[in-house]
């Protein structure tokens, strides 16, 4: 999948019901993060299986919705219950095929050699 580098990308924390399509996601998107919606953000979804990722943003001329199933294993997901985290493209990336940028080591910051 192609991810324009100028877009923001939003994951929608907690578990998304993925019955739902273009309708119920722009909604969900449009609850989470209004002033996004129409700018070509990307917003990013996951089911309870966690084995489902839907990717929708705007596109000038309508709503464009990407899916991706993972046949093995499951999709890392935010431990957040609700609202929006952003993430880098490169990340983005990294987590559609499956590995965890949750659990990324942190940067560590001294001031002095222990």
């Amino acid at each position: 999948m192609y991810l324009k580098r100028n877009r923001t990308i939003y994951i929608v924390a907690g578990i998304t019901d993925m019955r739902k399509q273009i309708n119920g996601l722009s909604a969900i998107a449009q609850d989470k993060k209004s002033e996004a919606v129409f700018s070509g953000a990307y917003f990013i979804f996951l089911g309870k299986t966690r084995h489902v990722m839907k990717i929708l943003y705007w596109d000038r001329t309508g709503f464009c919705l990407w899916i991706k199933r993972l046949e093995q294993e499951t999709f890392p997901w935010t431990r957040k219950k609700q609202g929006i985290v952003e993430i880098e493209r490169d990340r983005c990336k990294l987590l559609m095929k499956g590995i965890d940028i949750f659990r990324e080591h942190k940067k560590l910051e001294y001031l002095t050699v222990a």
